[in-house]
């Protein structure tokens, strides 16, 4: 321990016979306190970065809150509340210093050890009952000596310390209060080194010492007994530290037997009077106190003189030799030995405030930081594990995307083919119907029977009222043919879109109204607007004999057409034989020879009814002589019976017959011209039907496919606050184990090293 020593060293030397004694301190950086002041710094610095650690995850942990609900309001509120305990741990090391308690009997000195300890007279001290109360004298960070009272935070004068705490001025405290004594640290080594000194009323004027004890000694380090080495350890003084061994585990006791100096009256008895003391106290500390074995305890009791101490560094102050004045025969061993209870004092001190002030701050800053770091891996191994379920989740849904897409654009493709065949189906039926239709179209009209009258006005309405019942009459066969089979049709088809559409969307999403085929069967409109259709026709209700020579030589004209046309296409040449040359010579051919006839047809009927009458006499003057009048005259009477017979019968009746046939032949014509168009249109509204219902099903899809890349997009923002909390948690972590790692140096640099 000779290492430790940091205060004075007493060199003496004679000159002219006389010997002259000087103290000097001597600081350095392996003073015992150091070690104190360097552990204070220490775990302050340690402290202050596990308060920005806290800080920094209670910060962490309210982001998480937040986002994706990675930790809940528990786990916050417990982290953020070790906010405050740091702090309160921080203000406590900041606060905390090495407390050393004076206590003894009434006028044994207990001041004046104190005062020697500090190298000036800062305590009231002298005869009698000198210290009233409770006396702190710590170190003052500005310089500045003053005082504080228990009941006020004004500063006083130091001076004023003797009217408040000595007890023969009439200005008295209670003696349980506490009087705050700083002053200037640059003064004094041990105040410099966060050292605090108590000074106490005698222990045998008042009983209350239990309030003592809890008020100002649960948090000293060092008791020091100041007895009287002119009498023995009194069991007022022994009762004290009995009391406070009970309340404190092996408390640091250090019994300094004052006022030595009186044995050098008697020096005859100094040997025994010393062993005497020297027994008891090591007996009162190991056998009684059992706080001490006895080769320790004997290391605890020092013989001083507190007095001479102080008078001797006094001098030294004002540059004066430490030995001048009247002091008794042998003070340098008795300088020495004061010496040496400082330096077992400082040692003992810095190693006991070490351990009481830091140990249960140490342990408990491992204990937050470890809580904390529990909490992160907590938090580290949900995230990675909501990592892993979003990670498989976003596969999922990519798959699930990806076939949705596959799927949907092979099924666009696949209904727009079979729509298209679905069309061209319905536009067969529908031509064939409706050419069935037109082949019955006079069966249709046979049966309209409305009131038919030639005049104009009346005519007019029986026309109006005939083309709505044809329209109505075709478009009613025309829904009997083909709806029930439409509709089937149509029906299946629009299930299998929906079943196909629905096997591509989520279970949630099945049974949504888009999805859900239509509830009433589809219908064709078939309307065929008779009014536009028949707008050109126009009826010939003028009688017209059917034997005349005009329609004798129409008929016969129409049917030799007919034969031609007919020997036209039996003479048609096959492609594969005949030439393109000749083919269209064959054709020309034929065209000539129709329209050659028929020009001569023209000209026949022309030239006939050009004549009129005058040929009428030249064809009866030449029958007149080829065939003989009575012939003649046969054949004119039946022609005109004929003729009679036709006009007499030509009635409304008839004319409504000739009306319904030229309205057959007109329609039927018109019909025939429009029957591709008009299946087309018709077979048109069954293709929008079908693809309107393929795109109302497809935006299902469309609204599928994009929440699941809203889902994505989500999926990934997710990934993006996990893997960002995962790398800070980890890093927190990291720190809370860099933070335990000094702690734990801490700890082996300066307790467990104490030990």
């Amino acid at each position: 321990m000779a290492a430790y020593i940091n205060r004075t060293m007493v060199q003496s030397s004679m000159i002219g016979g006389d010997s002259q004694l000087r103290s000097a301190d001597v600081r350095t950086d392996n003073s015992p306190l150091q070690i104190f002041v360097r552990a204070k710094r220490r775990i302050n610095d340690i402290f202050v970065n596990i308060d920005k650690y806290v800080e920094e995850t209670v910060e962490f942990m309210t982001s998480l809150q937040n986002d994706c609900n990675i930790v809940n309001v528990e786990e916050a509120a417990k982290v953020t509340g070790y906010v405050d305990k740091v702090h309160a741990i921080r203000d406590v090391l900041q606060r905390d210093h090495m407390k050393v308690a004076f206590f003894g009997r009434t006028s044994n000195g207990k001041s004046t050890v104190i005062n020697a300890m500090l190298g000036d007279k800062i305590l009231p001290s002298g005869i009698g009952h000198t210290t009233n109360c409770f006396l702190q004298v710590e170190g003052s960070d500005d310089g500045e000596s003053y005082l504080i009272t228990e009941s006020s935070t004004e500063r006083q004068p130091v001076q004023s310390v003797g009217q408040l705490g000595h007890a023969l001025c009439k200005e008295k405290l209670c003696e349980s209060h506490l009087v705050r004594i700083f002053w200037p640290k640059e003064k004094c080594l041990l105040l410099r080194d966060d050292v605090v000194f108590v000074d106490s009323p005698g222990v045998d004027v008042t009983p209350n010492l239990d309030e003592w004890i809890d008020k100002h000694c649960l948090d000293a380090d060092v008791f020091v007994l100041v007895a009287n080495a002119e009498s023995t350890l009194m069991v007022t003084e022994k009762n004290f530290f009995h009391k406070v061994s009970t309340k404190l585990s092996k408390p640091n006791i250090f019994i300094l037997n004052n006022r030595w100096d009186a044995s050098a009256s008697e020096p005859e008895f100094f040997d025994q009077v010393r062993a005497q003391h020297q027994e008891r106290a090591v007996d009162f500390l190991s056998r009684e106190l059992k706080v001490y074995n006895p080769k320790d305890a004997e290391k605890r009791v020092f013989f001083i003189s507190a007095k001479e101490t102080l008078q001797a560094r006094m001098q030294e102050q004002r540059g004066q030799p430490a030995h001048n004045g009247a002091l008794a025969e042998g003070f340098q061993s008795r300088y020495f030995e004061f010496q040496d209870f400082e330096r077992k004092f400082e040692e003992c001190i810095s190693k006991s405030a070490v351990k009481t002030k830091f140990e249960q701050h140490s342990q408990r800053g491992k204990q937050i930081t470890t809580e904390i770091r529990k909490s992160l891996d907590e938090i580290l191994e949900r995230t990675q594990r909501m990592r892993g379920e979003q990670l498989n989740g976003q596969r999922e849904v990519k798959d699930k995307l990806s076939f949705t897409k596959n799927q949907s654009e092979l099924l666009t493709e696949e209904m727009k083919h079979k729509i298209c065949r679905i069309e061209e189906d319905v536009q067969q039926r529908i031509s064939k119907a409706l050419s069935e239709e037109i082949r019955r179209l006079y069966v249709l009209i046979d049966e309209f029977h409305v009131p038919f009258h030639p005049e104009p006005l009346v005519l007019n309405v029986y026309k109006r009222e005939l083309h709505a019942y044809v329209e109505n009459g075709l478009g009613s066969n025309l829904r009997a043919r083909l709806s029930t089979a439409l509709a089937l049709n149509m029906e299946a088809s629009q299930r299998e879109m929906t079943e196909r559409i629905a096997s591509l969307l989520p279970e949630d999403k099945r049974q949504m109204p888009l999805v859900l085929p239509r509830r009433q069967p589809f219908e064709i409109l078939y309307r065929i607007d008779c009014d536009n259709l028949c707008a050109d026709f126009h009826e010939d209700l003028e009688f017209r004999f059917s034997w005349s020579f005009t329609a004798i030589i129409n008929r016969f004209a129409r049917r030799q057409a007919r034969r031609i046309t007919t020997a036209s296409y039996q003479q048609e040449i096959p492609s594969s034989i005949a030439s393109p040359t000749d083919s269209t010579d064959s054709l020309k051919f034929v065209s000539g020879t129709s329209d050659d006839w028929s020009l001569a047809t023209r000209i026949a009927l022309t030239s006939v009814t050009s004549q009129g009458t005058m040929g009428g006499f030249i064809m009866a003057g030449f029958m007149l002589k080829t065939i003989g009048w009575r012939l003649i005259a046969v054949t004119g009477a039946i022609y005109g019976a004929l003729y009679l017979y036709e006009r007499l019968t030509w009635t409304n009746k008839a004319k409504e017959r000739e009306f319904k046939r030229q309205y057959v032949g007109h329609v039927t014509q018109k019909l025939r011209m429009l029957v591709d168009i008009t299946a087309g249109n018709w077979s048109q509204q069954v293709q929008q039907e079908l693809s309107g219902t393929f795109a109302r099903l497809s935006h299902s899809v469309d609204e599928a496919k994009s929440e699941m890349e809203t889902d994505l997009d989500t999926i990934a923002n997710t990934l993006a606050v996990l893997e960002r909390a995962a790398a800070r948690a980890k890093h927190l972590r990291n720190e809370a184990n860099f933070l335990i790692n000094e702690l734990d140096t801490f700890d082996a640099a300066y307790l467990e090293a104490l030990d």
